[in-house]
């Protein structure tokens, strides 16, 4: 990558646009909880990234820049005067299929959780950071990280009723 503060090339973008779009997606479905504002959150975000100037260091960082930017448009989508204003017209079936009951059951309940245990569970259970990784990536000190993941465990527990184990 750009280690010599020199921008990153458009081919060079492009395939961090490749390289990261479905991480990306997930993040801001399991954020917004709708498919519609999901690609309208990814839109903006590889827009954002097509048009810095800025420099990154390495691949972490693009890494690390793209989801702090998901995890703000994805906020943006639910303070825009917009949303607020608007009603549904009809319930949707948007909703993603699953090979077994108990993996739409676990991904139900996480959706229902606060966003900041949302955040730091979908980003350790689905797309397989480690901690530190999650700490460094949200900016979070290590101990905020295990705390959340800890508490979004036992609300998860409790929204299921012990019928799964989360240790």
């Amino acid at each position: 990558m750009s280690r010599d503060n020199t921008p990153l090339s458009m081919e060079n973008k492009r395939q961090s646009v490749e390289k990261y779009f479905d991480m990306i997606y997930r993040l801001a479905f399991s954020q917004t909880k709708d498919r519609e504002h999901a690609d309208d959150v990814v839109q903006d975000v590889f827009l954002r990234f097509l048009k810095t100037d800025k420099c990154f260091e390495s691949d972490e960082h693009i890494k690390a820049w793209l989801l702090r930017v998901t995890l703000n448009c994805s906020k943006n989508v639910f303070l825009s005067s917009w949303h607020k204003k608007i009603v549904p017209l009809s319930e949707r079936a948007d909703e993603p299929v699953f090979d077994t009951a108990e993996k739409g059951d676990v991904y139900y309940a996480v959706s229902e959780l606060p966003a900041k245990y949302r955040v730091v569970i979908h980003l350790f259970y689905y797309e397989d950071m480690s901690i530190e990784d999650i700490s460094r990536y949200l900016k979070m000190n290590v101990s905020t990280v295990k705390s959340q993941l800890s508490r979004g465990r036992k609300l998860l527990k409790e929204k299921l009723k012990g019928e799964y184990d989360f240790v």
